[in-house]
């Protein structure tokens, strides 16, 4: 019964917010204290949000169980780890947070995005435990640290977190860098990068990889509906994806499928060694997971299970990605197909859960892939950038000059300039046509964004044309300015 046991423990265990909040603080971060009853965090009923000894329940935003463990084996494995520190976090078991990845505790008041600063069990509003500091004043800070708050505001609820104390700074930029290797801004820049200095082939295969892990990871994050870890005890460092689900962490799907597709993709197309690709891409993965936990954005049960998810899909796609690249190239229907396979994938997608930026995220990954395989039809048809013949292989890496470096540099400028022209130009146009089609008040564009027939043909429409564009467009501009 004991060793029966043991893999639900070993489950409790790596779900709790406290691992996460313990190597929070064994990185440097830790939550400012306060004192006395202005912040709002600390109200008259701040005592009733954790109880000590309450079982640990994980409930979906429906309110429908989905996880629910006693105390007494789940301490007893914590125990094993050293961690006698444990608080169970209770839902309302009335209906689930009022956000998708928001935490409500037992007495209904939110412990998620606008509730960062709750007390822990055991404490007063007035004076409360500090993890890796001391209990007491606001000017109890250890010499060195900095006082931050969140980069980015949380994108659902504009809410922008509470404070935190840095120590280890040389830790806070690692890991800041290593979460923005999975958001949009790196995409938008590393794709289009691959795309127009180095392969092409391997850039569209790429996004293939990414659309479909991506998708996968999205919606099975809708239908398990788990939430972000709570806070407290975790410190929320990041907000931006706060109010979306936790299970199982994209980022961590992104950073393994992403680095490791390339060096299966490159390995023998490029002459490399490989002792030198592996690290990379194991560097690669390794950076963004742990960020997530730095972060406060995911339990550690979330990054193992976002990397083995992606690993799973890996092992089936990465094989038929032959098949559904010539598809892409050579069928003559495949147009057709591609707009509208992606679009019914983006429909299913928004059936599976209330509106999230999530949902937005989605959209726009699959107007991206669309318009990518698209564009390689196009320039199938049209004898553009052809794929180098196998007689070619493997590519030799050209010398690093600097002339070389210039060109790439002003490639990448130019091309994201375009890029995002596009997507201003695009978002100008389709939003308000949207809303007077569906008939959606345009005033308030965050309201009108959360109309499905709004968010879904606004983002398909807008990312498609980007990814149309990068393979297309910027080539040609290219082409014509003669830096190809």
């Amino acid at each position: 019964m004991e060793e029966r046991s043991r893999p639900v423990q070993l489950f409790h265990y790596l779900q709790d917010p406290h691992l996460v909040a313990r190597f929070q603080s064994a990185c440097g971060v830790r939550e400012v204290s306060r004192t006395g009853g202005g912040s709002p965090a600390t109200s008259s009923g701040e005592a009733d949000r954790t109880h000590p000894g309450d079982k640990r329940d994980y409930r979906r935003h429906d309110g429908s169980e989905n996880l629910a463990s006693g105390d007494e084996e789940a301490q007893s494995f914590r125990n094993r780890f050293g961690d006698s520190n444990f608080i169970g976090n209770k839902g309302d078991g009335s209906g689930g947070p009022p956000q998708n990845g928001s935490v409500v505790s037992a007495g209904g008041d939110g412990v998620g995005p606008l509730h960062n600063g709750g007390g822990l069990a055991g404490s007063s509003p007035a004076r409360r435990s500090v993890p890796g500091g001391k209990e007491g004043e606001e000017g109890s800070r250890p010499a060195g640290s900095s006082t931050l708050k969140p980069l980015r505001r949380n994108s659902l609820t504009g809410d922008g977190g509470q404070e935190f104390l840095i120590n280890n700074r040389f830790l806070f930029y690692l890991f800041t860098f290593g979460t923005e290797l999975g958001n949009e801004l790196f995409y938008t820049v590393f794709f289009p990068f691959i795309m127009w200095n180095m392969d092409a082939f391997v850039s569209r295969r790429l996004i293939m990889v990414w659309v479909w892990v991506m998708y996968l990871g999205q919606c099975t994050k809708d239908v398990i509906g788990w939430s972000r870890p709570a806070s407290p005890p975790v410190v929320k460092v990041e907000m931006f994806y706060n109010s979306e689900y936790s299970m199982p962490s994209t980022h961590a799907m992104s950073a393994t499928a992403i680095p490791f597709s390339l060096f299966f993709m490159t390995y023998g197309r490029w002459e490399y060694p490989f002792l030198l690709g592996f690290s990379l891409a194991l560097c690669w993965c390794l950076v963004v997971c742990v960020s997530r936990i730095y972060m406060g954005m995911h339990s550690v049960l979330d990054v193992i299970a976002g990397v083995l998810y992606s690993a799973l899909i890996l092992l089936f796609f990465l094989p038929a990605l032959d098949l559904i690249d010539d598809f892409n190239l050579s069928c003559r229907y495949s147009p057709f197909i591609i707009v509208f396979f992606h679009l019914g994938l983006g429909l299913f997608s928004f059936t599976l859960d209330t509106w999230s930026t999530s949902r937005g995220d989605t959209a726009q990954i699959l107007g991206t892939g669309a318009g990518v395989a698209l564009a390689s039809h196009v320039n199938r048809l049209l004898g553009l950038m052809p794929d180098p013949a196998p007689e070619q292989l493997p590519l030799a890496l050209p010398a690093l000059s600097a002339a070389l470096v210039g060109v790439c540099a002003l490639r990448l400028l130019l091309g994201v300039l375009v890029l995002l022209a596009t997507r201003a130009l695009m978002k100008a146009v389709t939003i308000p046509a949207v809303c007077r089609v569906f008939g959606v008040p345009s005033a308030d564009v965050r309201k009108a964004r959360q109309h499905m027939e709004v968010e879904l043909p606004y983002r398909y429409i807008v990312y498609g044309t980007m990814g149309f564009n990068v393979l297309f467009l910027v080539p040609l501009l290219f082409r014509h300015l003669r830096l190809l």
